[in-house]
């Protein structure tokens, strides 16, 4: 075992002291950098006194909370698939009475869709797995209910934006009760929440009502 002292902690003009020069390499590298990167805190610290910051801290700072990650993912594969149910409707109903409202609130869907595609993308969320079923699921589910008639298109809308508001609900609640609110999260969601109400009156005023009381 090599037992010269560790040219890689001292300089020519200077040898510290605090490095054993009879211990072995290895242990003399693990003493130096105790006596030298951290402090009695625990802290890390360059050998100069100033604080270490490390590739790990970093990541770690600025890496989004458990909760937030969880609910951008699941917000944006949500307004994903609202996106594909409306297109399906589309696909069936757009030249109908009810064409216009359906587009409308395709167009806000659209808009929901971008919002959180742009929180994932600035924060580094990755998207669901599950997006090609969504896109798929999403489009059958739209275009079934609207091949029913404008009720049972409408029918399926309040459903799924009572589901909808409800979900955004509970987010909100969760955000408010854990403190350190994230306000343009909160923001986000309560902008979704506020328009996917404004879907289900449009269901219920498009006579959804009647087709739900069938069922």
């Amino acid at each position: 075992v090599c037992r010269r002292p560790c040219l890689a902690f001292r300089s020519s003009q200077h040898h510290d002291e605090r490095v054993p020069s009879k211990l072995p390499l290895s242990r003399q590298s693990s003493v130096w950098i105790r006596s030298n990167c951290y402090a009695s805190t625990k802290e890390p610290r360059h050998a100069s006194g100033t604080t270490c910051s490390t590739p790990a801290a970093a990541e770690s700072s600025s890496r989004p909370r458990p909760t937030v990650d969880r609910m951008i993912r699941v917000n944006h594969a949500g307004e994903f698939g609202a996106n594909r149910i409306y297109a399906g409707q589309i696909s069936v109903l757009g030249d109908s009475s009810v064409g216009s409202s359906i587009k409308h609130m395709q167009a806000q869907e659209r808009t929901h869709l971008e919002l959180f595609d742009n929180l994932m993308s600035r924060r580094r969320v990755r998207p669901t797995l599950f997006l090609p079923l969504w896109d798929v699921a999403g489009f059958i589910l739209g275009a079934g209910s609207a091949a029913l008639g404008k009720e049972a298109a409408m029918a399926c809308t309040v459903a799924v934006e009572e589901a909808v508001v409800e979900h955004y609900n509970s987010q909100l609640r969760e955000l408010i009760a854990e403190g350190g609110v994230d306000e343009e999260l909160l923001k986000a969601i309560s902008k979704c929440r506020d328009e996917e109400l404004e879907h289900r009156d449009v269901g219920l005023e498009q006579n959804a009502q009647l087709v739900r009381n069938i069922l």
